[in-house]
């Protein structure tokens, strides 16, 4: 890590968790680090992407085998090093998943998918493991969006958001009890439909304040500013985005290194996931 994003992170002071300091990414000047890892073998379909906080993992959803993958990298947040471990079916609960978050301890896994339109709450019995995962719950988001692409949470859980291709926007929820889906209540929603139409893929910044789009009209990551933290009805699009098309010509999952260094993008092109530097 470079001296001068040290001391970015020493001014920020925003921890995401195990002495890790969260820096907003430099979107526009970002870099395709020529490191990717093919999941063709395990998913021709693969939505969603996670990472476990240390690196050492990740999580692609299939949507051809209605299952969560999960590898093992050898090297933290180097996608090169990555190899198969095992898979969790959740077809049970939904025959067409897109989108898979864990909660940062790794003793709850959501998933979300078009043809329950609901987010699947799991618990795992061993953090970070799916093969000890069980069903336990699930919210409908049938309401406001009928295909659902992804879903993602506040780092303590009160809030939970959902992209899809109907509304071509994020829907917000509050969850009065922190991790538990059947507490979840509708709150807005913010219309994405300007910068892109097939939105497949959300993230939010550990500070709140940045919002990350990726769809598969415009094979791009769009940067949103909220002037209050995690309230989607103050995001704003900032005019900052950053074309993947040469890798993926079509994105459906976006994750963020909690340093906000690194970003990676899983899509149904290539099904591959592509490293990039944000530094």
């Amino acid at each position: 890590m470079s001296i001068a994003r040290l001391m970015q992170q020493a001014a920020a002071g925003v921890p995401t968790g195990g002495g890790v300091v969260w820096t907003d990414p430099d979107l526009a000047n970002a870099s395709y680090d020529s490191v990717s890892f093919s999941v063709l073998t395990e998913d021709t379909a693969p939505g969603g992407l996670h990472f476990k906080p240390d690196g050492s993992k990740v999580y692609v959803m299939g949507g051809s085998g209605d299952d969560v993958n999960e590898y093992n990298l050898s090297s933290a947040w180097d996608v090169s090093t990555a190899s198969y471990v095992q898979n969790f079916s959740v077809a049970s609960q939904e025959s067409n998943p897109s989108g898979v978050f864990f909660k940062p301890d790794g003793t709850k896994m959501y998933v979300t998918g078009s043809s329950s339109d609901a987010i699947n709450e799991y618990d795992l019995s061993s953090a970070w493991d799916v093969s000890s995962a069980s069903y336990v719950q699930n919210f409908s988001v049938s309401s406001q969006e009928s295909t659902p692409r992804d879903v993602f949470f506040k780092p303590d859980g009160t809030k939970m958001y959902v992209i899809g291709l109907t509304g071509d926007d994020v829907n917000e929820y509050d969850l009065s009890t922190a991790w538990d889906v059947s507490t979840a209540s509708y709150s807005q929603n913010f219309s994405v439909a300007s910068q892109e139409t097939l939105p497949t893929a959300v993230f939010i910044s550990p500070t709140g304040l940045k919002m990350y789009v990726c769809g598969a009209s415009n094979d791009t990551v769009f940067e949103y500013d909220l002037s209050v933290a995690w309230d989607t009805s103050t995001a704003s699009y900032n005019s900052i985005s950053f074309s993947v098309v040469s890798q993926e010509n079509t994105p459906t999952g976006l994750f963020f290194k909690p340093d906000g260094s690194k970003m990676y993008v899983i899509g149904l092109g290539t099904d591959t996931i592509y490293q990039y530097s944000t530094d």
